[in-house]
């Protein structure tokens, strides 16, 4: 089975672009946000149009023109037929789109894109959507299989959390091949219905990371993300299958830490937030600059799940949410400016299509299949044959495959070019696999009369022994020959080992050893005279060190350690054998307090 991914491109002829489409709701008015009662900072011009008070002159406005602009009193239903909508029926040709909620916190995002039981937002809109267009599809019955499933996660303190299998694993995100966003270990959920897709969002919902700030009574603190992923499956060859994904994103909003009052977690999960949004606006200023030079998704996590929908191959939809009120001005202000970037950001869309080409099966000889079970390669036989000179006139081979390699490898390709090609090419192509088509038969015929040939002949050999000289019954196959047993094999020669010879020890032959005065070595003396002593051995004179040494000569040395001891310093003593600086210290003391040393004893 192989696989080929179709670009749309190919598939269509020409190349297709599309830029994110870009549209802001305004949410309504709260008295309780405008404490002082300055009433609001935007006005609406028309359904594409606002305008915004200028910071730098209060007499100045200045104004801003979108896609779409959806006002306070714009409905759920409105704000998804016309921006969410139209991008639905790519999931069906193996497109991949997206929607993404942005804004400050306290605009309404979480309002958009959930909603409530009474004003569905734009997730069960859209996801009923899908449903909807699959089951139209499945009417016309145009042989196709469709299967939809899901997966939901969020982005908390830089960590990919799984919310359909609570857990407090960060999740790795990686990239395929084809340039793939994937996320290993994250669940993925078959769906049947609508009813099945709500009984495992409304728990997953719950999962997610909320906490209550000054602004917001109920602040989300980390992007949640849900994938819904459509694939369908041609029931007939080449069954082709097409992939399309819809990613549903509900960002948190930017954060100002002094007019929130975060502290402590809140104050850490609003620095994460905040640069996440930061390196999302960094990559839009890089896509919006050209040039081909980086772009900074690995820099978070947030714009690395949302490469595909910003300058990626996705039908990308942003939906900014902002707040009328003065308190508001500066977060609306610069959500605005966003917003202007980001509609210049243009995508290429393409089919994610795989092919699955036929793979043709060829016979095996009985030979073949009995040397595929034996385990014995085809290519050591024939280097066996070689070796006792047989000769073998026509290879194995070409005489029992039905079919020319070369000719079917070009089938196969023109089969695989063909489902990228325009109708015009295609009767050339048409006609150019029929030639092939009728070499193929050629071939498979003849095999067939060669292979009759052949067992005929072995018959024949087998009834007349005499008759199988004749070259006309010869048989093209190689004798077998069987393996030499273990037995039969030379023997390699072995290395003798001799045993390891050991010799009797020889004592060793007493050296003269010349003895220097040492103190230690007069202690060992000492104590060895008097363990012979208890023992009751005899006595054995020692000839000692100073039988060696003349007596002028000893008598000087011993002059010399009693000058040293009565009139040396610290250092002076220090350099005697065996007297460190604790034993000198005592030599002092005592020198002051008994008076002069006067004889050296043998110890």
């Amino acid at each position: 089975m192989a696989a080929q991914r179709v670009a749309e491109d190919v598939a269509r002829g020409t190349k297709q672009t599309a830029r994110v489409r870009v549209a802001v709701r305004l949410r309504p008015y709260m008295h309780m946000q405008d404490q002082k009662g300055e009433g609001a900072c935007v006005r609406r011009l028309d359904t594409k149009t606002l305008e915004i008070i200028n910071w730098r002159n209060a007499t100045e406005t200045l104004q801003y023109q979108f896609d779409v602009f959806h006002g306070e009193e714009t409905t759920q239903q409105e704000v998804f037929l016309s921006s969410v909508k139209p991008i639905l029926p790519h999931l069906l040709k193996g497109q991949n789109a997206s929607v993404f909620a942005y804004g400050p916190t306290g605009a309404g995002k979480t309002h958009t894109m959930l909603g409530s039981q009474e004003q569905p937002g734009v997730i069960p809109r859209a996801v009923r959507g899908v449903f909807n267009l699959v089951k139209a599809k499945e009417r016309e019955h145009e042989g196709w299989d469709y299967s939809i499933g899901m997966s939901y996660l969020e982005i908390y303190n830089e960590k990919v959390l799984d919310l359909l299998s609570p857990s407090a694993q960060d999740l790795p995100i990686r990239e395929n091949k084809d340039r793939n966003i994937l996320i290993p270990g994250l669940t993925h959920t078959p769906l049947s219905s609508f009813s099945n897709f709500h009984s495992h969002f409304i728990p997953a919902s719950l999962n997610r990371t909320t906490a209550s700030t000054k602004l917001n009574q109920r602040s989300s603190r980390s992007h949640a993300i849900l994938l819904i992923k459509v694939v369908r499956t041609q029931r007939n060859p080449p069954h082709r299958q097409q992939t399309g994904k819809l990613y549903l994103v509900d960002l948190a909003g930017s954060e100002d830490n002094r007019r929130t009052g975060n502290e402590g977690i809140r104050l850490k999960e609003s620095g994460a937030i905040n640069l996440s949004l930061f390196t999302l606006s960094k990559v839009v200023d890089s896509l919006n600059a050209g040039g081909g030079g980086r772009v900074p998704y690995r820099d978070s996590k947030l714009t690395r799940l949302l490469q595909d929908s910003l300058g990626g191959s996705s039908h990308s939809v942003m939906i900014t949410n902002i707040a009328p009120e003065y308190t508001y001005y500066f977060e609306t202000f610069t959500a605005l400016n966003f917003a202007a970037k980001s509609k210049q950001i243009v995508n290429k869309p393409f089919i994610r299509e795989t092919v699955t080409v036929p793979s043709v099966q060829v016979k095996r000889s009985r030979e073949e299949q009995e040397a595929g079970r034996s385990g014995e390669p085809q290519k050591k036989k024939l280097k066996d044959v070689k070796k006792t000179g047989q000769e073998d006139p026509t290879p194995p081979a070409q005489l029992h495959s039905p079919t020319d390699p070369s000719v079917l490898n070009r089938l196969m390709a023109l089969e695989k070019l063909l489902m990228g090609t325009p109708a015009k090419e295609r009767l050339n192509m048409h006609r150019e696999i029929q030639e092939l088509k009728e070499k193929q038969r050629e071939f498979e015929s003849k095999a067939k009369v060669l292979k009759v040939t052949g067992n005929g002949a072995t018959r024949n050999s087998s009834d007349n022994g005499s008759s199988g000289d004749s070259p006309l019954f010869r048989t093209y196959l190689p004798p077998l020959h069987r393996k030499q047993s273990a037995a039969a094999k030379p023997k390699k020669q072995q290395a003798v080992v001799s045993p390891l010879q050991v010799s009797q020890l020889q004592p060793l032959q007493q050296c003269p050893v010349v003895k220097r005065p040492t103190v230690c070595l007069m202690k060992k003396q000492k104590n060895l005279e008097q363990s012979e002593v208890q023992e009751g051995k005899e006595n054995v004179k020692d000839t000692g060190w100073e039988s060696h040494l003349d007596k002028s000569v000893l008598d000087q040395s011993r002059h010399k350690i009693l000058q040293v001891l009565n009139s040396g310093s610290l250092k002076d003593l220090k350099g005697l054998q065996q007297i460190g600086d604790k034993k000198a210290k005592l030599i002092l003391g005592w020198r002051e307090i008994q008076g002069s040393f006067t004889q050296v004893y043998r110890r």
